[in-house]
């Protein structure tokens, strides 16, 4: 073949394939992208479940309107604890109010911060490690509630679900707060059950309880144990008159009975049947209005 038509088709093959290579990569490039937005069931990792702690954690590290809440929760708790002491009279059984330990009263969103970016969900290895680390903060507000309710003779039961292998390292944690009471007599730490019942229990027979304090609504009653939505909807409804009287709630987005729900209770599920559960409970707008062309 003469050289001139080697070029000539030489030219022609360049001009027709490299488009065609172009539209090909360009193809690959959005079948990629597309496939790490829409992971399939067999890619989706615990790390890309754990992309959804971000907004919720940052919020509880960083924002103004965090702080202000908790501030607000206790300064609330304050005004009810002087309205119990104002009625309590001598002769009756002695004060005291119930605390959950974990985001009601001390901050573990470093924990929650650290699960970010990693290929694991939590467990009880890794949540064990935190706790002997006794790096939990105060929430803002806590210690000097506490430090209030310890000045006029309120004793304080820090009713947690941490479990009784963690005492030694809780109780190290609390004092490095300065948080009064902090005391085998007063730390009641899971023993057998997760149920906290039998121990509000305990402590509601020898005193009168002025309030509970906490960030999952169990802290305040078993029948929010409940594990599906509209049960734990319904019962916050009936106790209503209780939020802001004798329950003081802390906001915690980011783990707690609320999401066992969306799962009906089952953890064991995948991180793509959780994130489905999740999206399944969105309640979404149906968009702007289509304009007619």
């Amino acid at each position: 073949m003469p050289l001139r038509h080697t070029l000539a088709l030489s030219s022609l093959y360049q001009r027709r394939l490299v488009p065609a290579l172009s539209a090909f990569a360009i193809g690959v490039a959005l079948s990629g992208c597309a496939s790490q937005a829409q992971p399939t069931s067999s890619t989706y990792s615990s790390a890309d479940l754990n992309e959804q702690l971000v907004m919720a954690t940052v919020w509880m590290q960083s924002a103004a309107e965090y702080r202000a809440l908790s501030f607000q929760a206790f300064n609330v708790a304050r005004l009810r604890l002087d309205q119990a002491l104002e009625e309590h009279k001598s002769g009756d059984r002695p004060l005291a109010v119930i605390v959950d330990c974990d985001e009601a009263v001390i901050d573990n969103t470093a924990f929650q911060a650290w699960l970010i970016g990693r290929n694991e969900q939590y467990s009880s290895d890794s949540w064990n490690a935190w706790v002997e680390d006794a790096q939990a903060r105060a929430m803002p507000g806590a210690g000097e509630f506490l430090d209030y309710a310890h000045s006029r003779g309120v004793e304080v039961f820090y009713v947690t679900n941490r479990r009784a292998s963690g005492l030694a390292a809780t109780m190290k944690n609390l004092k490095q707060l300065d948080f009064p009471w902090v005391d085998e007599a007063h730390m009641m730490l899971r023993t057998d059950t997760g149920d906290k019942q039998p121990r509000r229990d305990a402590v509601m027979s020898t005193h009168d309880v002025a309030l509970l304090i906490g960030d999952n609504l169990a802290d305040f009653d078993s029948r929010y144990d409940a594990d599906d939505v509209a049960t734990r909807n319904a019962q916050v409804i009936q106790d209503r008159a209780h939020f802001g009287e004798r329950y003081i709630v802390l906001p915690n987005p980011t783990y707690g009975g609320w999401e066992a729900a969306l799962y009906d209770g089952n953890h064991s599920l995948s991180p793509r049947e959780k994130d489905q559960r999740r999206r399944a409970a969105l309640r979404t707008w149906s968009g702007p209005a289509q304009q007619s062309p």
